[in-house]
């Protein structure tokens, strides 16, 4: 904000911000009601369309076909099929099996504390 904006804000009736505030408000209400009337109208529209099959023949010269689809016969079927997209990942690959697991012998293993002999001894005493 620079010093001109804060310095006009000081200045400024209450009031005024709150109207500016509520005015703000408003537009944004008013932009949802008409996306709401619109989205509302073509629904309308269609159900319009899929319970008169005359007035969905002037709109569309195809609409007595069966392979025709639009909202209006979407609406009038009461659904929407659609084919399920491919799997993202693959089936697994299955790993090498073995066909003969050789049988386990037991060996001596020589311990590794064995080594460490240097430590056993006592520090050198004073005397």
């Amino acid at each position: 904000m620079s010093i001109l904006q804060k310095s006009l804000a000081e200045f400024l009736d209450p009031t005024q911000a709150r109207s500016a505030m509520s005015t703000l408000a408003r537009s944004t209400n008013r932009g949802r009601a008409c996306i709401a009337i619109f989205v509302s109208a073509a629904f309308l529209w269609a159900l319009a369309l899929g319970a008169s099959p005359q007035l969905h023949e002037r709109v569309h010269k195809d609409a007595n076909r069966s392979e025709h689809t639009c909202a209006a016969t979407m609406v009038a079927s009461g659904g929407y099929d659609y084919s399920a997209h491919p799997p993202l990942v693959g089936a697994p690959v299955p790993g090498v099996q073995f066909s003969k697991i050789p049988a386990l012998t037991p060996q001596w293993v020589e311990s590794p504390f064995l080594g460490a002999c240097i430590f056993e001894h006592a520090p050198p005493a004073r005397g």
